[in-house]
């Protein structure tokens, strides 16, 4: 099969077999964002696929600067894994789908008063997009019932306490209107150039994006509460990942190992008296917060990987992950492709026999699982590269996306 890892320049590689769809145009993005001032490195994951002037699906190294704009507007979108007490045997996704029928809309007083702690503890002070905390949104954002479906290593498996028994909830979303709101200030002021770690703006819009990814992370918890308020469970969270933000590296971070030393040579442009440098995660997973999960479209299954630290690829991949199946076709193009072929209702029911709710009649087209990679592809790249070993994999039994407003 070759080298996963394919060196498409000096200072630019990609994750991919030789077998997975990657569109020219995000290639094309990579190569030219890897050519901005001060990017000392890009590296495309399997699930790469074009953005708004920037790939989604990297990683890129900078040195003495960062660019908000590859951070983009969602800052803090990740995914938070929840173990629950609802059992397999109790599912009935007709009560669960009108269980959870209007919670696209603000959370109502009641929770007011666990909303005004969390955001004193995570130091948070209030904004005008409070009232959006608690919904997912658009785009490619849900949340997700699932079950257990294939266990490779039981060991660190049963260490995470899920039971087989149960369903586990999975939550993608991010900062909402707060992120947009960052990077609008930003472009209106600097456009879309880079910030000097030394400035006052650098330092300013760092605040501000520290604030969204802990925004984003109340975000998902507030989602996931309640969700499993609604259908009257219990849950715990195991795992939660942000994949779009910016965050300081140091190459004394690195645990050396004798093979490791040549593919730290990845990191000898950067300051040689601190060995600092920044790395800007657009749709990238940090494989350096333990294990994470990676899910597919909703059609497909999810796994559970352990990232694998230790080995050459890691640096070489600036300790990042895909964070999911990656787009295969256009927004755009996705109701003209489909509409011949299913009507709206086709598309709330998947092959796995579980549901999806998406009134929105756009995005449900949007969102196919036709229109997303096979994430089966993405993680036999990442294992070929020795990133990740797989865990477990999960299979969806409902999606909620939205009742029709985001």
């Amino acid at each position: 099969m070759g080298n996963p890892i394919q060196k498409l320049s000096d200072n630019v590689s990609l994750v991919a077999n030789a077998d997975t769809w990657i569109e020219g145009k995000a290639i094309q993005q990579l190569e030219k964002t890897a050519q901005l001032d001060s990017i000392v490195k890009a590296v495309g994951m399997p699930d790469l696929h074009p953005g708004r002037g920037y790939p989604i699906g990297a990683a890129f190294l900078s040195r003495s600067k960062i660019y908000p704009a590859l951070v983009g507007n969602d800052i803090g979108c990740g995914m938070s894994l929840w173990k629950t007490d609802i059992k397999l045997r109790k599912v009935n996704l007709d009560k669960f789908e009108k269980h959870l029928s209007t919670i696209d809309a603000p959370l109502h007083e009641d929770w007011k008063e666990y909303i005004d702690s969390r955001l004193v503890e995570k130091g948070l002070m209030k904004t005008n997009f409070d009232q959006a905390l608690g919904t997912i949104g658009g785009g490619n954002h849900f949340a997700e019932l699932q079950q257990v479906s294939d266990i490779y290593d039981e060991a660190v498996f049963n260490a995470l306490d899920i039971s087989k028994n149960n369903l586990v909830l999975l939550v993608h979303s991010g900062s909402r209107g707060l992120g947009e709101s960052i990077l609008r200030n930003h472009v209106e002021e600097f456009g879309h150039q880079g910030l000097d770690e030394k400035s006052e703006a650098f330092s300013h819009y760092m605040k501000r994006h520290d604030d969204a990814l802990k925004f984003a992370e109340l975000n998902r918890e507030l989602i996931a509460k309640r969700i499993l308020k609604r259908l009257r469970g219990n849950g715990e969270l195991v795992i939660d990942v942000n994949h779009n933000l910016v965050s300081q590296f140091r190459v004394s971070q690195i645990q050396v190992s004798q093979n490791q030393v040549s593919q730290n040579q990845v990191f000898e442009s950067l300051d040689s008296e601190n060995g600092k440098g920044w790395i800007h995660r657009k749709g990238a997973t940090p494989s350096d917060c333990g294990i994470v999960m990676i899910p597919g479209s909703r059609g497909d299954y999810s796994y559970l990987v352990k990232p694998e630290l230790n080995s050459n690829s890691s640096a070489e991949c600036l300790y990042s992950l895909a964070h999911g199946a990656g787009r295969k076709w256009r927004r755009s193009d996705c109701k003209s492709r489909l509409s011949k072929r299913y009507k709206k209702s086709d598309l709330e029911r998947t092959g796995f026999g579980s549901r999806v709710i998406c009134k929105n009649k756009a995005l449900i087209y949007e969102e196919a699982p036709e229109a997303y990679k096979s994430i089966s592809s993405v993680i036999e790249s990442m294992k070929a590269a020795n990133l990740v070993t797989p865990i477990a994999r999960f299979k969806p039994v409902l999606t909620y996306k939205t009742q029709g407003g985001c």
